[in-house]
């Protein structure tokens, strides 16, 4: 199985793709602000996802130590969420608010997909 860390990689990979993708749709299409949305969901939604690689790490780390094992931060993670969405509404002639939710749950789906293409591709 892939270390956490090498998944952690290929999502940041391709969070600066879509970063990229949203720099040339906000810049080239009459729909900045969607696209800005979706830019802005997608580092919150990257941060959210560097949050649980760390948490993950230290709840392996407790685990195999022997010690209480602490919680995965559940709550700083969706505090991070209705940033998110806060700075979203806040700004509205800025951010799109459905993509910025969108944009939040990127990488959440393209861990599930590449989950299904490394069991398809391996098992």
């Amino acid at each position: 199985m892939l270390d956490l860390q090498q998944v952690y990689a290929r999502q940041k990979k391709l969070i600066f793709f879509l970063l990229a993708f949203c720099a040339l749709g906000w810049g080239f299409t009459p729909y900045p602000t969607v696209f800005a949305g979706l830019a802005l969901g997608g580092l919150f939604g990257l941060y959210n996802f560097w949050l649980l690689v760390r948490r993950l790490e230290k709840f392996d780390r407790s685990l195999s130590e022997g010690k209480k094992v602490a919680s995965l931060g559940t709550a700083l993670r969706f505090a991070s969420g209705i940033a998110a969405v806060a700075v979203a509404m806040s700004i509205p002639e800025q951010f799109h608010l459905i993509s910025t939710v969108i944009g939040l749950m990127i990488p959440y789906v393209y861990l599930l997909v590449d989950r299904i293409v490394y069991h398809v591709k391996y098992h």
